[in-house]
């Protein structure tokens, strides 16, 4: 026995000890607490339509689109391969479904590495060939007023430039194609897609069927021309014209997240004091349903904000981390009344860094008892359920919010019977013979983008990268 102890044990107690007093006393505690709840921003700003038949038809003009999607490749080691039924994501091949074709297609393809700074095509010379970007990014550069270099876009993983080079003979390119870093590059020469089409009728076929469909009349949006006349003088014949509709317009259907909670009925019957057990179980469960509905309007690939953008409203970061200019050129994307942008946290530190480093200091708003930094006097709302690549990157989205602005809704449908928050219900599902109570825990929602230009993507914004 150690000298600590003996002294310990000779000291003659004078009072109550603690553990002994705590048997009597009743203790303060909190209701249980859940990490995983976070701030909502997505459901709290935006505006939910009543889908009462719970389908939500988008009607719009129609649009005399070719189509313009992002490639998907696969590897073996280091070797890229195209996948043939991502070559229809091309506009010339949309719709095209002959997978004997589209695999000699794909097989044509050769790839290509070039470093930071290589020109993968120049101005002015002939253009012969497609280039689809396996792997980093590419800058499209053109020649200024002056003379001097600008840039007029920035390609990254999946986009390719030009399909007009492979249909058209004789032309030249109008810009130059930089590597910005290291890039992998699958390129097609002319020659080898028109062997192709040689020996296909149907790949002929569709490509008379894509010629015409480029060369209908459309408005700068892409959709069928409204023939009108301004201008005139005296009495001339106006132009007779119609609004055509899209003949297939998308529907939407409420999506349901739902779960049954299980409580023992002695639970409930004997651990109600100081707090409802039921309650605080349905609390959380209620909670952690909200997290899941706005995770997937986020990230569903059928629905969600991520996946639902359209192609030409995806930009990327002109270096890697996020900076003012790309957020400059985002709200270009999204110019008619933006309503905000949003942006995982660690996003919008690395956009803060930037301007640190600039010198600029965002203002802020207040939003709902917050304060709010804001660009542009747009607020950039954070949103934890915006994913972190592998790579270290992440996206920004700026949204126009609204049925009336022609923007982003929510879709959901209130008054569903046994609903304690609109478009949620718990329904009491009976107790079984081993005395669990069991609660049907549903939610039903879903968003639609009204019009492409609603929505805008700033994509693989670097995060972390050292000075």
């Amino acid at each position: 026995m150690s000298i600590n102890n003996r002294d310990a044990q000779e000291q003659q107690q004078t009072s109550l000890a603690t553990q002994a007093a705590r048997q009597l006393a009743t203790t303060t505690k909190t209701i249980p607490q859940m990490q995983g709840i976070s701030s909502r921003w997505l459901l709290r700003v935006l505006p939910f339509v009543q889908v009462s038949g719970g389908t939500y038809r988008v009607n719009r003009r129609l649009t005399y689109t070719v189509g313009d999607g992002r490639v998907t490749f696969t590897n073996q080691g280091s070797k890229v391969l195209i996948i043939p039924q991502e070559l229809t994501e091309l506009p010339m091949l949309r719709g095209y479904d002959d997978i004997a074709v589209l695999t000699a297609l794909a097989n044509r393809f050769e790839q290509k590495e070039y470093k930071p700074g290589d020109i993968i095509s120049k101005a002015g010379n002939e253009a012969d060939a497609i280039f689809v970007i396996a792997h980093g990014k590419v800058n499209k550069i053109g020649t200024g007023k002056y003379g001097e270099e600008v840039v007029l876009e920035v390609l990254a993983d999946g986009d390719h430039y030009s399909y007009e080079a492979i249909l058209e003979s004789n032309d030249v390119w109008g810009f130059t194609a930089k590597a910005v870093t290291p890039c992998t590059i699958m390129t097609m020469k002319q020659g080898e897609f028109e062997a192709v089409v040689a020996l296909s009728p149907t790949l002929e076929k569709h490509l008379k069927e894509f010629r015409e469909l480029a060369n209908k009349k459309t408005d700068p949006t892409g959709e069928a021309e409204i023939a009108l006349s301004a201008g005139h003088k005296g009495e001339v014949t106006l132009p007779g014209t119609f609004v055509d509709y899209e003949s297939s317009p998308r529907e939407y259907e409420l999506q349901v997240a739902q779960t049954v909670l299980q409580v023992h009925s002695r639970v409930a019957d004997l651990f109600n004091d100081p707090m409802n057990q039921t309650q605080q179980q349905l609390r959380l469960t209620i909670e952690a349903l909200q997290e899941r509905k706005e995770h997937e309007l986020i990230n569903n690939p059928e629905f969600g904000l991520l996946h639902n953008a359209s192609f030409d409203q995806r930009i990327q970061t002109r270096g890697g981390p996020p900076t003012p200019d790309d957020m400059d050129d985002l709200i270009g994307k999204v110019w008619k009344d933006p309503s905000f942008f949003l942006a995982n946290p660690r996003t919008i530190a690395a956009f803060s860094h930037e301007c640190s480093r600039r010198g600029i200091y965002p203002t802020t708003t207040e939003i709902q008892g917050r304060a709010i930094m804001t660009w542009r006097g747009i607020p950039i709302l954070p949103c934890g359920k915006i994913p972190i690549s592998e790579s270290n990157t992440s996206s920004v989205l700026l949204m126009r919010l609204g049925e009336a602005q022609q923007g982003v809704v929510g879709l959901h449908c209130a008054g569903i019977p046994d609903e304690i928050q609109p478009s949620m219900s718990v329904r009491f599902m009976g107790i079984n013979e081993k005395a669990i109570i069991s609660y049907l825990v549903t939610t039903y929602f879903s968003v639609a983008v009204l019009v492409p230009d609603a929505l805008g993507i700033l994509e693989n914004c670097e995060l972390g990268r050292a000075d």
